[in-house]
């Protein structure tokens, strides 16, 4: 999988979760396959040595690792969401694509930090308050504050987000 994502090779997911005994379809979650970074997964044990694939490693993903903008309902509370607000949602997230897959694990992850701060404007230091996450998730670089600024930028380009100035932002 991490190959699948450095080379940008991954599917469109999609994720059911249904209502039992009557089987029937609760909701459905599109995660586009450029919404994929290498932070969303984490490392399974080997298979033991007296399995048939012994030795093979799989992983999880962590979907709490994808921005809810990434993730567009298709299917909500069991009632079908109108195709031109899936359609406007994709298309929202889209820009993303473009993003070379490094940069955009890393916009992806700052997204996230934005999106658990749960406020439509924002200060950078608030999102400074989350470089030691960050940092843990890419632990190859170590100018985190200035990845930040730059992922922010990014967001800002790709209009996810407003810069308001003196370390201000406004959520789109």
């Amino acid at each position: 999988m991490r190959e699948a994502i450095k080379c940008d090779r991954t599917p469109n997911l999609y994720l059911l979760h249904y209502k039992l005994p009557e089987l029937a379809v609760q909701n459905v979650l599109l995660i586009p396959h450029f919404a994929y970074s290498l932070s969303l997964l984490e490392k399974r044990k080997p298979l033991s040595p007296s399995a048939r694939r012994a030795g093979w490693v799989g992983c999880n993903f962590l979907l709490d690792r994808i921005p809810r903008d990434a993730k567009i309902p298709v299917v909500d509370s069991g009632k079908a969401v109108s195709p031109a607000i899936v359609r406007k949602a994709y298309e929202r997230v889209r820009p993303l694509e473009k993003l070379n897959i490094e940069k955009r694990g890393w916009t992806l992850d700052v997204l996230n930090v934005i999106r658990s701060l749960k406020k439509n404007e924002f200060e950078l230091s608030e999102v400074y308050g989350h470089a030691d996450q960050l940092a843990e998730l890419h632990p190859q670089n170590h100018h985190i504050h200035d990845k930040i600024r730059q992922q922010l930028q990014v967001l800002r380009d790709l209009n996810f987000l407003e810069f308001l100035g003196s370390g201000s932002y406004r959520l789109h």
